[in-house]
């Protein structure tokens, strides 16, 4: 694709990690990789987030993607999830910035939005809609669904938001 763009989305998680890569150029989206960095439980706090960072590492460098779309913190079952998921957060956060990647951020009911049509839409809804449109035939995982959908919302409103001029 000519004039493409590699987003790299990212559905984070302290137990498991979705990521999903799709190439958008003009109005056309094409689906490239997904997956989920599975981390291992038995491992301390500080031992799994070190896993994550160097599994993202590794799909930086192999992907090379243009930039990074994260989804944001809306909601855990009690304090300690919350924070658990937010030490995960920075460690995604920071392995774009120290690849100098940019990375935006969107709140899942924006996500659901833009995929779906429906800001509170079931995890059903957005992996079923994801598939059709990225025109897949295969099971997506949770995770790796709401990844591609954080990066396919970076890719509809990277070409739908007023520029910073109008």
């Amino acid at each position: 694709m000519a004039d493409s763009l590699r987003i790299l989305g990212i559905d984070p998680g302290s137990r498991k990690t979705g990521y999903g890569l799709i190439e958008h150029s003009g109005n056309r989206t094409r689906y490239l990789a997904s997956g989920c960095i599975k981390l291992n439980l038995k491992e301390s706090l500080a031992e799994r987030l070190n896993q994550l960072s160097t599994e993202l590492d590794k799909l930086i460098e192999e992907f090379q993607p243009d930039c990074g779309a994260v989804e944001k913190i809306f909601f855990a079952k009690n304090a300690q999830s919350a924070l658990t998921l937010g030490h995960a957060r920075g460690v995604i956060l920071l392995k774009f910035s120290e690849r100098q990647l940019v990375v935006h951020e969107y709140q899942t009911l924006k996500v659901k939005q833009t995929v779906v049509g429906v800001g509170r839409a079931d995890k059903n809804q957005v992996q079923h809609m994801v598939k059709i449109l990225l025109n897949l035939q295969n099971k997506l995982q949770e995770d790796e669904a709401d990844a591609l959908a954080v990066a396919i919302t970076h890719a509809c409103l990277l070409y739908t938001s007023p520029s910073p001029r109008d």
